[in-house]
């Protein structure tokens, strides 16, 4: 490994990745409003979620080899510029299908951001401090996802939903001309591929990896069942707490506070218990916070709930992030941009099965759901690792 790096780049790429997941969240809280203003179902309103997720899961097959080929740095930094065209789009969107479209720009332009941003890290950072880095970093993303939340509850109670698009067109272009400014003076890896751009090919090799299959299937699961609940919680907050936009997406928005918790905590956690345990711990609390938000009467207790969704899915998923930056060390772009694809494509299959439920059976079953598949999922990634930990010392 080279030089360290600089504490200002990571900043920056955690400011890049705050953008990024802010706009994944912004329209959570409006979905009640989205319904009523172009007259469609709560169900159908949530396609402003599965666009942007689909869209992003998508595009990450194409981002990961282009990272590994021109540079990662490069390819985030130009992407992060280009993510403010798609959301100034949907300011001026017209019809709903029109916002679909902004969403899907923006949600394939965000898609560059944190995955090649934590395969940069894993490139330039040594395997013992990069727990530490990716932790710092992570604080980008956490805050977020509730600043998403929030912000997009606070526009759509003041001056509309569509607010919230101009602030993040504006956050956009800044940061993204800040890195392109950067550009020069952060290193890329001396090693890259040359040649045509392969796409297919550092996919396939990635995938041929069995250990990064069962990952990439654990965090496709992850994504469907923690965030197929979270983007329905503050229109069930609304519907059974009668709180506004703004109260549903701060309350739910503590989720980041419970995701800081795990951040500060996170090398104890890591030395004390071990990743098989964290994981297993990760499921149960997942389930415990599904069963807080659906049995309790007063809103106050949803604080809480969310507080321990944001701390039990970092307990979770910070063992399948370090797992992904070591899957395949050779195309680590391409591997980290495989896992946020299923990450995210994750997502857009949970929101999309969340909205058929809720048009169904009820929003309460959304949760209802994520509490009985989350502890199955801990449990049976805890015995995943396991056994991958026996074959890599019998390899040894």
């Amino acid at each position: 490994m080279s030089k360290p790096v600089p504490r200002k780049v990571i900043f920056l790429l955690a400011l890049a990745a705050f953008a990024s997941t802010s706009a994944f969240r912004v329209l959570d809280p409006a979905l009640p409003q989205l319904s009523e203003e172009f007259n469609v179902t709560t169900g159908r309103a949530a396609d402003v979620v599965t666009w942007f997720a689909l869209a992003y899961g998508l595009m990450l097959f194409f981002y990961g080899p282009v990272g590994d080929r021109f540079g990662k740095f490069r390819t985030l930094a130009v992407a992060t510029l280009l993510c403010a065209v798609g959301n100034l789009f949907i300011v001026f969107a017209p019809s709903f299908e029109m916002v679909l479209l902004g969403r899907f720009m923006s949600g394939a332009t965000a898609a560059a951001i944190v995955p090649l941003s934590m395969a940069w890290i894993g490139d330039h950072v040594d395997y013992k401090d990069r727990q530490a880095t990716l932790a710092n970093f992570m604080i980008g993303t956490i805050l977020g996802v509730s600043a998403g939340l929030v912000v997009g509850g606070l526009f759509t109670d003041t001056v509309g939903w569509r607010g919230a698009f101009v602030f993040l067109t504006i956050l956009y272009a800044l940061v993204g001309g800040w890195l392109l400014f950067q550009m020069r003076q952060v290193p890329e890896r001396d090693d890259a591929p040359v040649g045509r751009l392969q796409l297919l090919t550092p996919i396939k090799l990635v995938l041929s990896t069995p250990w990064a299959r069962v990952v990439l299937f654990v965090v496709f699961i992850e994504g469907a069942m923690v965030f197929g609940g979270l983007s329905f919680v503050p229109a069930f907050l609304q519907a059974h707490h009668d709180l506004s936009s703004t109260a549903a997406g701060l309350v739910t928005g503590l989720f980041g506070l419970g995701a800081l918790f795990y951040v500060a905590s996170a090398r104890w956690l890591v030395k004390g218990f071990g990743e098989i345990k964290l994981v297993v711990a990760g499921g149960w609390a997942l389930a415990l916070s599904c069963v807080m938000y659906l049995g309790t009467d007063h809103w106050y207790w949803a604080m809480v709930a969310s507080m321990v969704f944001g701390f039990a899915y970092y307990l979770l998923h910070a063992v399948l992030q370090t797992n992904a930056t070591q899957m395949t060390p050779a195309l680590r772009g391409t591997a980290v941009s495989l896992f946020a694809s299923c990450l995210f494509g994750g997502q857009a299959v949970g929101v999309a099965g969340g909205a058929f439920v809720v048009d169904t059976l009820g929003i309460e079953w959304v949760l209802v759901i994520a509490a009985v598949v989350l502890p199955l999922l801990g449990m049976g990634f805890g015995y995943a690792l396991a056994a991958n930990k026996r074959v890599v010392l019998d390899n040894d």
